[in-house]
């Protein structure tokens, strides 16, 4: 069962509206829009809630700016953090405030791992009737797990290991985080719910126009880190690039460990052409950023889920995007293509892609939307976990999409 093929179109309650005494804590490191994945789909999943009559509040440390539209509908807390070992944003503050919060709530969502936020749910709900959920939004995978490896050995015989076995239930984006957490020797039930995505309204291409010269864009939008394979990106579209001359590649996004410069380099030593590099884009200016593009490419080593697949495809652009993610069901859908992780796969994907006409590629944008729509709008997740979150009070059969068996 792929991200894109859950058991979410089966089995939807009759109303999707929950409960008014559903009380669920959402916690989170962090959504300052420096940060990646979890600062947009948390709080996302924190209003799609409050609309199914939820009450809901979401925990945050303060490490940056946060846009003034994140809390519409719920209750937002930010938190200081200590100065000692900032890496792992102890606070004093949320400690308190979970344990303060766990007494009178249903339940305790925890987003992600590795940071004393994802260790405080668990002390906050071991001593309540509150049930703790646990997401680890990709903090479990094998790449992951790699990085710091000795750190978070330490970390998780110290106080992860603990916090993360009182979960009752673990949320996974997709089928390949439910592995991970099985692996990980995770035992108590898995709700296989995806990310959602905001659908816009209209998606009215924006045309750029260059000294009288239409310019066609292929855009990698998302963060500048090793594990997304834009080193891949830039030597595939080197190979192909006096192909299609037409055509430019755009990379946007924040930098991240100074990768930004090494891709710089290697462009420079290939003599790489068409190639514009932009900083981070945010809120309208990213709709725009999508619009302009008539292709969407993430050439990662792996995805828990990535989200600016299924960003790309709800503005109706078409994907080229890796087996090594969630998104492989894109070439099934017939509005994009899947590809094994390294440069010479990208090649052919690329030279096929790059040759359709805009029209073609218009189509495939076109069933890409329509199937975010069906099965990824946020109404639907909203209304898929507050079932989950309803049947882990209650009892009874669960959902379609929680897997209990452990064996």
């Amino acid at each position: 069962m792929k991200a894109s093929e859950s058991n979410l179109d089966q089995g939807r309650p009759s109303t999707p509206d929950a409960p008014s005494t559903l009380r669920v804590v959402q916690t989170v490191p962090a959504i300052a829009i420096e940060a990646s994945g979890p600062s947009y789909s948390v709080p996302a999943l924190c209003r799609a809630l409050a609309r199914h009559n939820v009450r809901v509040e979401l925990h945050v440390i303060d490490y940056g700016a946060i846009p003034p539209h994140v809390a519409e509908g719920f209750h937002l807390e930010v938190h200081p953090a200590s100065h000692v070992a900032r890496a792992l944003l102890f606070s004093a503050s949320l400690k308190k405030a979970l344990a303060r919060v766990a007494v009178y709530s249903d339940i305790l969502h925890n987003h992600s791992l590795w940071s004393m936020p994802n260790v405080y749910p668990g002390a906050a709900s071991r001593l309540t009737d509150c049930r703790l959920v646990t997401s680890p939004r990709g903090t479990l995978s094998p790449v992951a797990l790699r990085r710091s490896r000795w750190k978070k050995r330490l970390m998780w015989a110290l106080c992860q290991k603990r916090a993360i076995h009182d979960s009752a239930l673990f949320h996974a984006t997709s089928t390949r985080e439910l592995e991970d957490i099985r692996t990980a020797g995770l035992r108590a039930p898995v709700a296989v719910i995806p990310n959602g995505v905001d659908i816009p309204d209209e998606c009215l291409p924006e045309v750029d126009q260059e000294a009288g010269r239409y310019r066609r864009r292929l855009l990698y939008f998302g963060r500048i880190h090793p594990i997304k394979g834009i080193p891949n990106l830039i030597q595939a579209w080197t190979n192909v690039q006096a192909d299609h001359p037409d055509w430019e590649l755009y990379i946007v996004g924040p930098d991240s460990g100074g990768h930004l410069s090494q891709l710089k380099e290697l462009a420079v030593d290939l003599g790489t052409q068409r190639l514009i590099f932009e900083g981070p884009v945010y809120g309208e200016n990213k709709s725009k950023l999508y619009q302009k593009a008539e292709l969407y490419v993430l050439p990662s080593s792996t995805e828990n889920f990535g989200i600016t697949v299924a960003e790309a495809l709800a503005h109706g652009v078409p994907v080229v995007v890796t087996k090594h993610g969630p998104w492989s069901a894109v070439e099934d859908h017939r509005c994009g293509w899947s590809v094994d992780f390294g440069s010479a796969p990208l090649v052919g994907a690329l030279q096929d892609a790059l040759a359709c006409d805009p029209e073609e590629l218009r189509t495939m944008g076109e069933r890409g939307r329509d199937w975010m729509r069906r099965s990824f709008s946020w109404d639907g997740i909203a209304t898929a976990m507050t079932e989950t979150y309803t049947w882990l009070l209650g009892g009874g059969s669960p959902p379609v999409w929680v897997e209990t068996d452990s064996e």
